[in-house]
């Protein structure tokens, strides 16, 4: 939703809740109070009056206007802007092995952040009461209070059903298939910092939060956005019209088990044989490695070994580029997106150029005409941008502005 209203018979105008004027304040599309009179058709006084607790709320701040753009002169008009020092936000990346904890200014500065190892195979309890002491190193680092949190956001690598915020399934997740995420973290982050416990949770697959992290950040006006990750796994995250496209129940872009036939004898941790990330996953290709003699256990491993111009890994790689760039001239055809990013450990030249070969060749011209392919932007920070920028949308969303305000007593 995008918190418009229409009104039949006449030309569509914004809605006049106080979060509608305020999604016009953060979107550029109004930022003085004439020009919310006008985009809304309220008078200046009901526009001064939702305005008004905006203001006592925190939310809002006046700054000074342009130049005046009339031959009379006079004043310029103050220029309304969203304050985003008025609270921060926390993200965590949880990756199998190693997790990134950050604290982020509302407009999704990264104000301090730490990553150290960690094991999703130590289970849901364990991890998420680790991440809720490293929220409080944090804000301890940063010398803020826990009570200006406004919510916390994170990434993890499998399978969300957004509305519940549970795992579904997940095949590199074991222990936390349908496990109430939301609830442990924010128990252990009241635990480590004496926080109130409603504090909201958000909880998403970890390539989507990238996508979302990359595409507002450095491809805003791009309509259907891909992104790809391949690391110990492999998994996609699309972006469609600004908003993360999740398909039914979360399960959208995970590509990494789509079934390919030089997999057959490959058995996936998902159980079954074939997948893509069986063949062509950073674990696939780490295990390939150690068969021919290169000890490596994972994505990372496979990584630092591709930095270091290792001939098996590079060739390696670029075979796995190879395998993915043949279903992605499928999801290229179905979905015609304008940018396609390919992240995470084997994110590189060789992996690239092995994308780009299979992909240019099997995927129609119609298709690839105007498609950028690209590597990250935001290296290991997309996921804890995206996971920030995720939980600012939603608490600042038009739909959930007058129930926050009612909450805060303005």
């Amino acid at each position: 939703m995008n918190g418009f209203a229409e009104d039949p018979g006449s030309t569509p105008r914004p809605g006049r809740t106080p979060g509608d004027l305020l999604h016009l304040v953060r979107s550029g599309r109004a930022t003085t109070r004439g020009a919310l009179q006008q985009a809304t058709g309220l008078s200046r006084a009901t526009v001064g009056q939702r305005l008004d607790r905006l203001f006592r709320a925190g939310w809002l701040r006046e700054g000074a206007g342009g130049p005046v753009d009339s031959p009379l002169g006079g004043r310029p008009a103050l220029r309304l802007e969203f304050d985003d020092a008025h609270a921060v936000v926390l993200a965590a990346d949880l990756e199998t092995r190693h997790a990134r904890t950050a604290l982020l200014t509302l407009g999704g500065e990264i104000v301090a952040e730490q990553a150290a190892p960690v094991s999703v195979e130590d289970g849901p309890d364990a991890v998420l009461g680790e991440l809720g002491a490293r929220f409080g190193e944090l804000l301890r680092t940063a010398g803020r209070p826990a009570g200006s949190v406004c919510g916390i956001g994170l990434a993890v690598p499998g399978p969300v059903d957004s509305g519940t915020g549970r795992v579904v399934q997940p095949p590199i997740m074991p222990g936390w298939d349908g496990y109430d995420i939301r609830g442990r973290l924010r128990d252990a982050f009241a635990e480590r910092t004496g926080a109130a416990t409603e504090v909201p949770v958000l909880v998403d697959n970890d390539a989507n939060l990238m996508a979302y992290g990359e595409q507002r950040a450095h491809y805003p006006h791009c309509r259907a956005f891909a992104l790809v990750k391949v690391s110990t796994g492999i998994g996609s995250g699309i972006v469609v019209d600004g908003d993360v496209y999740r398909g039914v129940d979360g399960g959208a872009g995970d590509i990494g088990h789509i079934r390919v036939p030089e997999g057959a004898d490959a058995l996936c941790p998902c159980g079954s044989y074939g997948c893509l990330a069986a063949v062509a996953g950073g674990r696939a290709v780490a295990r390939r490695l150690t068969e021919a003699g290169v000890p490596a256990a994972s994505g990372s491993d496979v990584r630092a070994l591709l930095t270091a111009g290792h001939p098996l890994a590079v060739g390696f790689a670029r075979e796995a580029g190879r395998h993915v760039g043949e279903v992605l001239a499928t999801v290229v055809t179905l979905l015609n997106p304008g940018v396609l990013m390919i992240a995470g450990d084997l994110a590189g030249t060789p992996f690239l150029t092995g994308v780009r070969e299979l992909l240019y060749q099997r995927a129609l011209p119609r298709s690839t005409a105007h498609l950028e392919v690209v590597t990250a932007r935001l290296g290991g920070r997309a996921a804890l941008i995206g996971a920030g920028t995720l939980v600012v949308e939603h608490l600042y969303a038009p739909d959930r502005v007058e129930e926050r305000l009612a909450a805060l007593g303005v």
